[in-house]
């Protein structure tokens, strides 16, 4: 080996040597600039309500600022995937919504649940079974034995767009109940308010909502919640009954926020965010954000949300099917 080419290896060596800390150091110190989660929803709504909070603490627990972007458009899509093709680095996250595991099926995308790395689930809104105020339903027993006396597509259901996740859960309860998909008539509309309006019109006999979407009504008094399609009660609404201690029926399902980054992140920064995330949604001030709104609240770790939402992918496929509405 010549002088010259010892030297330079030599000198070679060394720079490799004295860069190995450093490049170490660079890894530990993540975050080490701002960082952007995306919501694919618009603002002022409860994704939007939902990530900011989250945001907000998390930028007290990683000392960087965490800055939310709304990337709306294509029914969920545009902000989805703008989450699966950011860079695996840590620096783009974003708020993953329950709609992930149904667009697939309607063919609007290829992405899956799988698409992600999940990081953390925070939030889940069952369904809750909402009837007009006056309506002779007492009980959720009592509505669904007229559902199954009724010819099918005699009562009518209404809160979102025909295939949103309100016209799936009854699409699921139906099924549970073993009747037809289309038992209950679906008439669809722009969102759960505009379906409460038409429940307390006498427009619609059933409006499955959250039920702190339907909240407004309920405390106005001119709608009743007789059951939630939940494992357990919400702490908000003590008094409304799961469908499984009315009926019998283990059936839940809902509507779902959780955060995650692009596939393939390493290992030490989905480490280091799924450890402040669980501060975050332990923290009293999220606590009281969620409370505040009514918003169900649902922990589940990197390994525990893509189980979660494997299940969820797979129950959404059943139901689309059942209601001729998948295409994948």
């Amino acid at each position: 080996m010549s002088r010259f080419t010892r030297r330079g290896f030599v000198a070679s060596t060394g720079a490799v040597a004295l860069a190995a800390p450093q490049l170490a150091q660079a890894q530990a110190a993540y975050p080490a600039r701002p960082i952007t989660m995306i919501c694919p929803w618009g603002a002022g709504g409860g994704t939007d309500a939902t990530v900011r909070i989250v945001a907000s603490l998390l930028e007290k627990e990683l000392g960087q600022p965490v800055n939310v972007v709304n990337r709306t458009g294509g029914s969920g899509v545009v902000g989805h995937q703008a989450i699966a093709s950011a860079a695996p680095d840590g620096y783009t996250l974003g708020i993953l919504t329950v709609e992930i595991s149904m667009m697939h099926w309607q063919g609007l995308t290829e992405l899956t649940p799988r698409s992600y790395t999940p990081l953390a689930l925070v939030n889940e809104d069952p369904p809750g079974v909402q009837v007009k105020a006056d309506s002779p339903y007492k009980t959720v027993k009592d509505l669904a034995d007229a559902i199954k006396a009724s010819p099918p597509g005699k009562l009518k259901a209404s809160g979102t767009g025909q295939g949103g996740i309100w016209h799936l859960a009854l699409v699921g309860w139906m099924q549970a109940m073993g009747l037809p998909a289309n038992q209950v008539t679906w008439v669809p509309s722009n969102g759960a308010a505009p379906g409460m309006q038409d429940l307390a019109a006498g427009g619609v006999d059933i409006v499955p909502c959250s039920v702190p979407e339907a909240r407004a009504m309920l405390d106005a008094g001119r709608a009743r919640s007789l059951a939630i399609m939940a494992p357990a009660r919400n702490p908000q609404f003590p008094n409304v009954p799961t469908l499984k201690e009315e009926l019998g029926i283990d059936y839940a399902t809902g509507a779902w926020r959780g955060i995650a980054g692009p596939k393939n992140l390493p290992a030490e920064v989905s480490a280091k965010l799924g450890a402040a995330l669980k501060k975050v949604y332990e923290s009293p001030a999220y606590k009281e954000f969620m409370n505040n709104r009514g918003f169900g609240m649902t922990w589940a770790d990197a390994a525990g949300f893509e189980t979660f939402m494997d299940e969820g992918d797979r129950k959404m496929g059943v139901a689309m099917k059942a209601a001729g509405l998948a295409k994948a």
